[in-house]
């Protein structure tokens, strides 16, 4: 007699979601039950950058009122098991203690937070599929409980792929999501110490249209949402030669739009530290061209195609531009017709493409 995999009530509840918040609140609810623990934040995250963006559940731990200086210490200090690298590790979860050898204050994550919010343990993990990290997932013990043991990061280890594909079906444009967008980017700017300075009204209009979550207050007279406090973070964190990557993440509206949040590090005087500046618009196509075919698990030749076909491009013309026959073409549609649940050309631009092509 075979018994289902201890992760099997999990998915199934998480595949009855309706919505990406549901989804980490259904799969942390069932995974308590199997791996205990006290408090928990789960995040989506942008595919291509792993920075973190709307939603975001935080459980046991107040209002996240500590998320702005957790995330400060993920980007901007030496810390261990920072998502960066657990994005590209082997197994894409790991424990502190396990990881320290019981010596977490080894991480200044725990020295400079953790320790001192009574937290002993915590076990996080990256929701990665096709090398795209969709999630993170930090689960905490409190002072007084056991550490996580390699079957609990086993476990969650193996959640990782298909909580990330359940989490990028959320990702996928819908034709009836959404009205007319306010077009002109938002500017924010931070000072060196990451103090909110200026705001002009586009950038306002921007922020009213964000999901509630995580947020800080700033000197602005209103809060800044974690996912904008993230990006300019990370910023500051390749300014500082502390991470190689992109300060850009992408940011689902209440409305279903996109909206494209960039930041980088100016320099003042002398070579001397300026200011950070943040723009925060409407997503073009090109912004949104990786979420939609990683959405419907395309590969990149599938999304070529499907790109074509929505220019208006004929199967032999599409043929000559990619340097394939026409019959390789056609199969390269049927595969997409296939992942997308469409059967014609006409459904693949308003299904697939109903963001980016939308006036």
């Amino acid at each position: 007699m075979t018994h289902p995999p201890r992760h099997a009530g999990i998915l199934s509840a998480a595949e009855r979601a309706a919505s990406p918040l549901e989804l980490f609140s259904r799969a942390s609810a069932r995974l308590r039950r199997v791996l205990p623990f006290d408090a928990a934040v789960w995040s989506a995250t942008d595919p291509e950058t792993g920075l973190v963006t709307a939603p975001m559940l935080v459980e046991n731990l107040g209002s996240g009122e500590g998320c702005a200086a957790y995330w400060e210490s993920e980007l901007l200090e030496e810390n261990v098991l920072p998502f960066r690298d657990l994005a590209r590790a082997a197994v894409p979860a790991a424990g502190l203690r396990a990881a320290t050898g019981d010596l977490p204050a080894r991480s200044a994550r725990f020295r400079r937070l953790l320790g001192d919010q009574g937290v002993d343990d915590e076990l996080r993990a990256v929701l990665r599929i096709g090398g795209r990290p969709w999630g993170s997932v930090s689960l905490f013990r409190m002072r007084g409980g056991r550490p996580f043991g390699r079957p609990e990061i086993a476990l969650l280890a193996e959640l990782s792929g298909p909580l990330a594909d359940r989490l990028r079906r959320f990702a996928r444009p819908s034709a009836s999501d959404g009205g007319p967008g306010a077009p002109a980017p938002g500017l924010l700017l931070f000072d060196e110490h990451g103090e909110a300075t200026s705001i002009n009204e586009e950038a306002r209009r921007h922020l009213a249209l964000l999901p509630d979550g995580p947020s800080t207050p700033s000197a602005l007279g209103l809060r800044l949402p974690i996912w904008l406090i993230g990006t300019a973070l990370q910023a500051r964190a390749v300014a500082r030669g502390h991470d190689r990557g992109s300060a850009r993440t992408r940011i689902r509206t209440v409305d279903g739009r996109w909206l494209t949040c960039r930041a980088s590090c100016l320099s003042g005087p002398g070579g001397r530290p300026g200011p950070t500046a943040l723009v925060i618009e409407p997503a073009a196509p090109a912004d949104l061209a990786v979420i939609v075919a990683e959405a419907y698990g395309l590969t990149p030749r599938e999304f070529e195609v499907a790109q074509l076909v929505a220019r208006g491009l004929p199967t032999t013309e599409i043929a000559a531009a990619l340097f394939i026959s026409p019959h390789t073409v056609r199969g390269h549609l049927k595969a997409v017709f296939g992942k997308a649940g469409i059967t014609s050309r006409g459904e693949l631009v308003a299904q697939l493409f109903a963001e980016t092509h939308r006036p």
